[in-house]
């Protein structure tokens, strides 16, 4: 069948005027024409499956811009953390460092001034009418103090720090032994109340205290067995190893 076109200007005009009427009528007529079910379920198919795609890159794309300012400010956040632990870490090398040093300083002047704390602390603490014969080190060892038990589930944190403290720990007690005479009893007992007195003495004991003839004399004679240990900074004074004179 033949259709003659007598006025196609106002067709077009038509045409023109209505362009989705056209196009739906160009779908219907390619329905018409495709007669299998199973491609026209392909071409639905294939026409979801490129909307989902679109609406998903067009949401992507949206999220995305929305996370960028927080990505840019995470990785601000992150390297300004990771310069903050790199000079913690610099410091803590440092400190170690210096731990590591003043502990081997301690380890060996730490005994140069026991003696002479010691010899000070006694001769102060001698009353008058009273003389020392002997002040020698104990040959008796000290026994170390019985440490409590600790659970085994300690922190790392707490374990580095007693470390650091055992490098710089004192010299363990020193036990030393002094002999002397008197004349009079009571200077005995006050010499032991004062060297329990003094900050650098502990444990005084008493060992044996008898009256022996001297000079043809009678005096006491006693032993006392003491310890040193560390005093406390309050009692620490310090002075300058050289000073100017004019």
């Amino acid at each position: 069948m033949i259709n003659v076109n007598l006025r196609p200007g106002q067709k077009r005009k038509r045409a023109a005027a209505n362009p989705l009427k056209a196009v739906g009528q160009r779908l219907a007529s390619l329905g018409g024409k495709v007669k299998d079910p199973m491609l026209l379920a392909a071409a639905a198919a294939w026409l979801l499956a490129i909307g989902f795609l679109g609406v998903t890159w067009v949401m992507t794309q949206r999220t995305l811009h929305a996370v960028e300012p927080r990505l840019e400010s995470a990785r601000s956040e992150h390297q300004r953390f990771k310069t903050f632990l790199a000079q913690k870490h610099k410091q803590e090398l440092i400190r170690d460092s210096l731990l590591a040093q003043i502990g081997t300083i301690r380890s060996v002047d730490g005994d140069r001034y026991v003696w002479p704390h010691v010899l000070d602390e006694v001769s102060r603490a001698l009353p008058a009418y009273t003389w020392l014969t002997t002040v020698a080190l104990d040959a008796t060892p000290v026994m170390p103090p019985v440490a409590a038990p600790t659970d085994k589930k300690n922190d790392k944190a707490a374990a580095k720090a007693d470390s650091a403290a055992d490098s710089l720990a004192v010299p363990q007690a020193l036990g030393f032994r002094v002999e002397g005479r008197t004349v009079d009893i009571q200077a005995y007992t006050r010499f032991l109340r004062q060297l329990e007195a003094s900050p650098w003495v502990q444990n005084v004991t008493p060992v044996s205290a008898q009256t022996v003839v001297e000079q043809e004399r009678p005096v006491t004679a006693f032993v006392i067995r003491a310890e040193y240990r560390r005093a406390d900074s309050a009692y620490i004074r310090t002075v300058p190893l050289s000073e100017s004179v004019r």
